[in-house]
């Protein structure tokens, strides 16, 4: 089977299946190729992209160090801008955001730290947590 962009003369464009490419020559022929918008015979085919497979066996090119670099620094700055309107809640953090999590705090943005278990806890019971770049990143990737 073989499959082609069709377009009739009113500018309608729509795909078509066909045995071969000799089928469709065939078939357009004898006027059994219509628009299925208009009903036009006045059949082409239209421009097609080919369809180009990519290698199975390439790997996409890895970061350079350079992009990782603007990364973490863009990263890093925008953190730098949220934590300006944050409030520091120390080891108090699983806590203070279990309880804004269940309405049993008032909401705001808080930041501070926790165990692993006690985040993969807060991750479990739906509680929105994300964890943050260490806090010298910013001046350490220049």
């Amino acid at each position: 089977m073989i499959v082609f962009d069709l377009k009739c003369g009113g500018g309608h464009v729509f795909e078509a299946w066909f045995g071969s490419s000799v089928a469709y020559e065939d078939q357009r022929v004898a006027g059994q190729v219509r628009c299925p918008m208009c009903d036009s015979g006045d059949v082409t085919k239209a421009l097609m992209a080919p369809a180009i497979a990519a290698k199975g066996n390439r790997k996409p090119d890895a970061p350079t160090p350079g992009a990782i670099k603007a990364v973490m620094q863009r990263l890093a700055s925008q953190q730098a801008e949220a934590l300006k309107t944050s409030e520091w809640v120390g080891t108090a953090f699983a806590e203070r955001a279990r309880a804004m999590h269940l309405g049993e705090e008032k909401q705001a943005t808080i930041h501070g730290q926790t165990s692993v278990a006690d985040a993969k806890a807060l991750v479990d019971e739906g509680v929105p947590i994300a964890p943050l770049l260490p806090t010298a990143a910013p001046k350490t990737l220049n």
